[in-house]
């Protein structure tokens, strides 16, 4: 039987929308043929035959009843999912069908038909329908209700709220899971029943875990704040169940996901503080109707940009991009979060300022958030020149481009990195931190204001290890680790662009601008946190049996045990108390054109080491301590040595030399 049931499923859910529609009205029409004269039979208390009906009235009734329920939408209803709404509409299409068929039978009147049809026919269709309608439910939705109903996994709801209530009843149609209940810290609500399920307190968890064998927690509760939901988190903890999270109030208002969509956990947990909000009307001060554009903007800081930007009311957004796909992207994304926005999408590489003097001219450009820069630590350590190339000379284009064509404001996006760095992203970064302060200062006539941002690592960006730590617990570990003790600062993608936005608003004279980000992050803590919000444990020597092990690798190339965001010993607060100014040492632009003219050539001659060693000299660096590793320098080092000692075979005739 459900065999049949699931080839006729399949066969009405493969047919065209208007096949569909074609099928509900011939439905209708079988329902007003047959409970009118099934209406006749309860009238006259006595078995009538089709043939003796009055066509008449059944004509009436079809003419009457599709044109309606077409008018009232039922044929737009996709009735796999029928709710409270679709039945209010069966209701009042009913009700409007009623009285026009009882106008005609029960007040006109119609020969040999009972005036009390008129009520009893219009009743019994509306039952009908209702029941037309769940047995459609029952045949279109029985596949995915028999196909593994083993497999169906008992879940409890975190949180009998709207967000909980909303997130049962989407969870009545998802064959994957069955409800058993409620949990929620109100003590007042606890052994009540609501949508037929009982609301439970938390501490019960542990029981209801063993007697309804529970293997899944939905977290329901959007709108408390991150130290009760990390508190909520350490709890479950305890248990070997997975954890899913409803997304936060701000992600569902900002239309950046729905009510309905679940998450694995909400990365934004493994925050250990409340993320900073800013205040709208001071991020719009460089903005609203103004002409923005985002260098970079396909990347995650440089696309988060561009949507906060969006959300400001720009004149103009100009994205300037060199990757293709990522510009299509972001452009796709920010045409449909404001259709009245007028976007320009431009390829091109910043490091070119002839070009980008022609941009900022053309389109009369009044802010820029200078974001594109290459940002992964060992992909620069192996591509020395290039990272080197494209960080500093494309934001001292930028620069330059900015002073030439008097935009009014100019941020750049810098990298605790930047901070005393031990790696050449860092050291890239703070380079572009010195380029930006000596144009400032070299140019006092200038109207150009200047900013620079430092911020810690942004939790699931590219390149960030949360995507790479939570890809890894999925394929089952083990979780590598670079160093036991490793710490970092991370904020939310949505702090991240916030930050630079209201700081740019700020900065006049290069000055730095840093956020307090509370304490630090232990990256051991954080992996053991996601391995238990999803559903694991961890091996180590305390649980010899866990699920997913910890491998230590070492310390990449550059890499350091903790993070700084401050160089200055006394930074100053500003009108965000979670924002802090530094002032900062720079060098003249005088000597610092000499530096950068070894740099060009350094460069040119693709000399790694030598462009390393000059980095870390004009920074006052300790020299660093980790190898070469890039790929062009190391190929070329092997390659000279090579030559260079089969030189000296070919110099000595009468004697063998022993190549190393």
């Amino acid at each position: 039987m459900n065999i049949f049931i699931r080839k006729i499923s399949e066969y009405i859910l493969s047919l065209h929308r208007y096949s569909k529609r074609i099928i509900a009205i011939t439905l209708d029409i079988c329902l007003c043929v047959v409970l009118t004269w099934f209406s006749f039979v309860l009238r006259l208390e006595e078995l009538i035959l089709f043939k003796d009906l009055n066509y008449f009235l059944i004509l009436v009734s079809t003419i009457i009843a599709i044109p309606i329920f077409w008018l009232f939408g039922l044929y737009r209803t996709i009735f796999r999912y029928p709710d409270l709404s679709i039945i209010l509409t069966i209701l009042f299409s009913s009700f409007v069908y009623g009285l026009l068929f009882f106008f005609i039978v029960g007040v006109y009147g119609i020969q040999n038909v009972p005036r009390s049809i008129g009520i009893i026919q219009p009743m019994l269709l509306f039952f009908g329908i209702i029941f037309s309608r769940l047995g459609l439910k029952y045949v279109l939705l029985a596949p995915k209700y028999t196909k593994n109903p083993r497999n169906k996994k008992n879940v409890l709801v975190y949180g009998a709220g709207e967000a909980g209530r909303q997130l049962v009843i989407a969870l009545q149609n998802n064959p994957e899971f069955k409800t058993e209940g409620f949990l929620d810290d109100d003590a007042k609500i606890h052994r009540q029943v609501l949508l037929g399920k009982t609301i439970y307190s938390p501490l019960k968890l542990g029981k209801l875990i063993q007697n309804k064998n529970i293997s899944l927690i939905f977290l329901a509760i959007p709108s408390i704040n991150r130290n009760r939901r990390n508190q909520i988190i350490d709890y479950l903890n305890k248990f070997k169940l997975t954890v899913k999270t409803l997304p936060s109030i701000s992600e569902i208002v900002d239309d950046r996901i729905s009510i309905s969509d679940i998450k694995d956990f909400n990365i934004d947990d493994l925050l250990n503080r409340d993320e900073i909000k800013q205040d709208a009307r001071i991020l719009g001060q460089n903005i609203y109707h103004k002409t923005v554009l985002v260098t970079g903007g396909g990347g995650t800081i440089g696309s988060e940009l561009c949507r906060q930007i969006a959300k400001l009311k720009p004149i103009k957004l100009i994205i300037l991009e060199m990757n293709e796909f990522h510009l299509y992207k972001i452009y796709e994304e920010i045409k449909n979060l404001n259709k009245n926005l007028k976007i320009i999408s431009l390829l091109g590489n910043t490091q070119d300022q002839l070009k980008l003097e022609r941009i900022f001219q053309t389109f009369q450009v009044d802010t820029v958030y200078h974001a594109a820069a290459y940002k992964h630590v060992p992909l620069v350590e192996e591509n020395i020149c290039e990272g080197v190339k494209n960080n500093i000379f494309s934001t001292l284009a930028v620069a330059k481009a900015s002073v030439e064509k008097n935009v009014s404001n100019l941020v750049l996006v810098s990298s605790d990195k930047a901070v005393r760095p031990t790696n050449i992203m860092g050291a890239t970064k703070r380079f572009s931190e010195l380029c930006m302060q000596a144009i400032c200062k070299d140019n006092k006539e200038q109207t150009t204001q200047f900013s620079i941002v430092r911020f810690g690592n942004v939790l699931e960006s590219s390149g960030s290890v949360i995507p790479k730590f939570k890809k890894q617990i999925k394929d089952g570990g083990p979780v590598t680790l670079t160093h036991e003790d490793v710490t970092r600062y991370f904020m939310t993608i949505k702090e991240a662009a916030q930050l630079v936005i209201e700081a740019g608003t700020m900065g006049k004279n290069s000055e730095v601008f840093v956020l307090d980000m509370g304490q630090s992050v232990k990256i051991k803590d954080m992996i053991y946190k996601m391995v238990k919000l999803s559903g694991f444990s961890v091996k180590d020597k305390n649980t010899p049996d866990g699920d997913i092990e910890i491998e230590i690798i070492g310390l990449r190339p550059g890499e350091k045990l903790y993070e700084e965001l401050l160089i200055g010993d006394n930074p100053k607060k500003t009108m965000n108390s979670k924002i802090f100014k530094i002032t900062e040492d720079y060098i003249p632009m005088n000597q610092l054109k000499k530096y950068l003219v070894n740099l060009r050539q350094l460069l040119d001659s693709n000399d790694a080491k030598a462009v390393k060693n000059l980095l870390f000299n004009v920074l006052n660096l300790n020299k660093s301590s980790s190898k070469i590793v890039d790929h062009i320098y190391v190929e070329q080092s092997l390659s000279k040595k090579f030559h260079n000692e089969l030189d000296l075979v070919k110099k000595d005739d009468n004697k063998v030399v022993k190549i190393k």
